[in-house]
């Protein structure tokens, strides 16, 4: 299988860490800022999450992104 955008990297991990998008949205969340389930998931769908964005919810879900050069 391979992945082709940020939606189905997300959604992977969080079946992975059997995590709704939902909960992810609430601990995406802080005081100075709130994150919307609708918000998320329109953004996912959309294909405008932004690569802080994807760094802080791979963070948030205990992974990381890895660069590897194709040989």
């Amino acid at each position: 299988m391979k992945i082709t955008n940020a939606r189905e990297i997300v959604k992977l991990l969080l079946m992975k860490e059997n995590m709704s998008i939902s909960r992810l949205a609430q601990l995406l969340s802080t005081d100075e800022k709130k994150v919307y389930q609708q918000t998320l998931s329109a953004k996912l769908i959309n294909g405008t999450l932004k690569f802080n964005e994807m760094l802080e919810i791979c963070n948030i879900l205990g992974y990381e992104i890895d660069f590897k050069k194709i040989v």
